[in-house]
């Protein structure tokens, strides 16, 4: 069952598209990642599903009914903006009622309610606490339970973890994605954040200038990006200009000559084509090796040392190539060091280039 619909939603602020003729189907019980950079539009987008923002044109649909229109109170969905919006003269207990006393639940029923909140987000122990006494990760927690105390239909999540330092911003991902997979709560989160939004999502909707790029599950965005956008943004990876030889090859900058497994999407013109490999998927060999299809000859001229991982940075006379390994597959490895990068051909895509500004 699809719970959400949005049919050529568009909103402009005078001449400006922040967004321009979205469709949209998100599935009920899942978690929904917009992500893009600053000023694509996801926030935006967001808003109006929430109602603070009215579409210029189109329309949204929830449940079979069109709610295009609806007010915002009148919804029934949960939101957590990106500050909280905690209320700083109420206690825990009082900020995760709010919405149930707003909403004339007896007394009795609102207790009954926070006890069981607290319970899900493990603070049963502060009710009484001023939310000026939390942590971080702990305001994080009240906010959302104050969003679901109502037991809403659609969880709207904006940026909620930006503020976070990045270790607890970690934990409080794994965190929310448990209690929504509890819960079966349909949720939509905005990042701009691809880690977070491949750590938490169900399904990523990539926007880019108000537009959808690419919907669908993490990995297969990650594995099989549509373009040159959607690869660059969505992780590290090696973007080299090629050249299409209509024969399963390209030609890389230089001229040197490397297989593709499967050179799909191929777009008419050859200017228009990139080449990507993630840098796992490219292989480090001893330059000693004997050389070989889809064997560059290269040296290392960086390498960055996390200890489980390396990060080494090849020279390849003409382009460079990012390849990740760790200490084990590739010993010795050293600053100035001749080696062979291998591309193997099931790991190179074909991407259509990014479109001209």
């Amino acid at each position: 069952m699809t719970h959400l619909t949005l049919q050529a939603v568009t909103r402009r602020f005078g001449a400006a598209h922040a967004v321009d003729s979205v469709d949209l189907s998100v599935p009920d019980g899942k978690l929904v990642c917009f992500l893009g950079p600053s000023g694509c539009g996801k926030t935006t987008l967001l808003r109006m599903i929430a109602g603070l923002e009215t579409p210029t044109s189109g329309s949204i649909h929830f449940a079979g009914r069109d709610i295009t229109r609806l007010p915002a109170n009148q919804r029934d969905f949960g939101m957590v903006f990106q500050s909280l919006a905690l209320f700083p003269h109420m206690t825990v207990a009082q900020n995760v009622a709010y919405p149930l006393k707003l909403r004339k639940t007896t007394k009795e029923q609102q207790t009954r309610r926070v006890a069981e909140l607290l319970e899900l987000i493990q603070l049963p122990h502060m009710a009484n606490r001023p939310v000026t006494q939390l942590s971080g990760g702990q305001r994080q927690r009240v906010a959302i339970a104050r969003a679901i105390a109502s037991q809403p239909k659609l969880l709207l999540l904006d940026e909620p973890l930006s503020a976070l330092d990045a270790k607890l911003r970690e934990a409080m991902q794994v965190e929310i994605r448990l209690l929504q997979q509890r819960l079966g709560i349909t949720t939509i989160m905005v990042t701009h954040d691809q880690r977070e939004a491949m750590t938490m999502a169900d399904e990523i909707v990539v926007m880019e200038k108000g537009r959808i790029a690419q919907v669908g599950k993490p990995l297969d965005i990650y594995r099989d990006p549509v373009s040159e956008f959607v690869a660059d943004f969505i992780g590290l990876g090696n973007i080299l200009p090629v050249t299409y030889d209509g024969a399963g090859g390209v030609s890389l900058p230089g001229g040197r000559r490397i297989s593709v497994a499967q050179p799909a999407r191929v777009p008419a013109s050859s200017s228009d084509i990139r080449l990507l490999i993630r840098p796992e998927d490219v292989c480090v060999k001893a330059a000693s090796d004997a050389a070989g299809p889809n064997r560059l000859a290269g040296t290392v001229t960086f390498i960055r040392d996390v200890g489980a991982s390396l990060e080494a940075t090849i020279d390849c006379a003409g382009f460079t190539l990012t390849a990740a390994t760790t200490p084990r597959e590739t010993p010795g490895l050293a600053l100035g060091m001749p080696v062979l990068a291998e591309l193997p051909p099931h790991a190179c895509k074909l991407i259509a280039a990014r479109a001209a500004p």
